[in-house]
């Protein structure tokens, strides 16, 4: 559930990267091409999404980690 609306958000905020290729093991910067921009706009848009809240000091490399945040920020 958590995965299929951050790819909603995804194709929302970076259109060109091909939906059909992300994994849970994807890279938001080296294989999706997030730049600084596009990742703040998914911040916003996951915060949005999910009614959670990042810290200045939150860092996500994979999909799989932003998943994992998302699901303990719910609880």
């Amino acid at each position: 559930m958590i995965f299929d609306k951050l790819i909603a958000i995804l194709q929302r905020v970076k259109p060109n990267v091909d939906i059909s290729t992300v994994t849970m093991d994807s890279r938001l910067i080296t294989d999706l091409g997030i730049d600084s921009l596009s990742m703040m706009l998914l911040a916003i848009s996951v915060e949005d999404e999910f009614n959670i809240e990042f810290g200045d000091d939150t860092n996500f490399n994979t999909v799989q980690e932003l998943c994992d945040f998302i699901e303990k920020a719910q609880k």
